[in-house]
């Protein structure tokens, strides 16, 4: 009884992060992405300008993202997450009252210091505490909830949009998030951590683990892999629509590619346990070296070009679980937030500057295709890398 009542609680935890996840990707995330055309025309400021802060802004995250690592080690979840949940609606309210575009760069730059106390690198820290190694199958569960993010709050933004200005809509937003995920953070964190029956006996720190080469060759390999799938898939539409297909089919393309990702995550949790920590990564980027290359040298049909589209989508979805899982595979969970927050922050950083990164390719290599056979002899070097890691 003891036993199913832990597991009921556990469940109820569980559940409350992931919606936390829901609510916060949505509104702190998605909803520029979003809206960003209608800002850029209401306010005169150029489009570029307007993703450009929101970049800034997650670059802030990655670098906060180091030190929120630490101190949810030391102090607990509950804290911490909670002040993040306080912290996103007040910078998005000084977004939405900006008079210009110095002062919404600022508010998206305190908006970025809440994305790393609340979005997945610190929810991925409290799974890794919480279950041990044990992660992978709550951690497959938060990521697929994050990956509805999108699907729920673009049209609820479109909506909100449709019946007032940019300014209210995020004002409204603001409010949804502060009246949701404070309380539901307060009451559903762990204030202090309790030592698990599973956790690893030898107790790697930040210090010791930054020493060694497999560290070091995990980080490069991901850098790599983030890398490739990152720019060509944010650069899908112009890539498909070079190749013939019509801004409709490439559009739908664009979407299957985000429902892949969910095929992505299943198949990783799935996955075998006994296989050593290395192959998981390896695996994936030569998968991803594979689809990106059919992606630059397939002509068509449509089909088939959104067919390996679905594939790029599944691999990046498998990605984002093998990135959550690499620190506690190698190292356990015991400093998963203080490793786990030095290496994210350049593969934030990396996903952050993506956006830009496949055009900027594509003008230097000649092409999309040609920047997409780029990405993959990218991809299948991290698959090569990925051995000592």
């Amino acid at each position: 009884m003891n036993a199913a009542i832990a597991t009921s609680h556990l469940g109820w935890r569980l559940a409350a992060l992931s919606v936390g996840q829901v609510l916060s990707w949505g509104i702190l995330y998605y909803a520029l992405i979003v809206a960003s055309p209608v800002i850029a025309e209401d306010t005169g400021w150029s489009l570029s300008a307007v993703t450009l802060t929101f970049s800034i802004g997650l670059i802030v995250s990655a670098f906060a993202g180091i030190r929120v690592g630490r101190w949810l080690d030391e102090r607990g979840p509950q804290r911490i997450i909670t002040l993040g949940s306080l912290i996103g609606p007040a910078g998005l309210l000084l977004v939405s009252v900006a008079p210009s575009v110095f002062v919404f760069a600022l508010g998206w730059l305190i908006v970025g210091v809440a994305q790393a106390a609340v979005l997945y690198q610190a929810a991925f820290t409290v799974i890794a505490r919480r279950y041990g190694l044990r992660s992978r199958g709550p951690m497959t569960v938060l990521t697929l909830a994050g990956g509805l993010a999108s699907t729920v709050f673009a049209p609820i933004v479109a909506g909100l949009l449709g019946v007032m200005d940019w300014r209210s809509m995020y004002q409204v937003l603001a409010a949804l998030l502060l009246v949701t995920t404070v309380p539901l953070h307060w009451f559903s964190l762990e204030r202090t951590w309790v030592a698990q029956p599973h956790e690893r006996k030898t107790l790697h720190t930040l210090g010791s683990v930054l020493r060694t080469r497999r560290f070091w060759m995990l980080e490069i390999s991901m850098l790599l892999l983030v890398a490739a799938v990152f720019a060509v898939t944010l650069a899908l539409i112009p890539l498909l629509t070079e190749k013939g297909l019509s801004f409709q089919q490439a559009a739908w393309g664009l979407g299957l590619l985000g429902a892949g990702q969910v095929v992505g995550r299943l198949i990783f949790f799935v996955m075998p346990r006994s296989v050593p920590s290395w192959v998981p990564l390896s695996t994936t980027a030569s998968l991803a070296a594979v689809s990106l290359a059919l992606l630059s040298v397939v002509p068509g049909p449509p089909w088939a070009l959104i067919t390996i589209g679905v594939l790029a989508g599944a691999i990046r979805g498998a990605q984002t679980l093998i990135q959550a899982s690499a620190v506690i595979d190698r190292w356990g969970s015991a400093s998963y937030g203080s490793i786990n927050g030095v290496f994210a922050a350049p593969l934030t950083v990396v996903i952050a500057s993506a956006p830009a990164l496949g055009p900027l390719a594509a003008d230097l290599t000649g092409s999309y295709s040609q920047m997409a056979l780029v990405a993959a002899l990218l991809a299948a070097l991290a698959g090569l890398v990925a051995r000592w890691s």
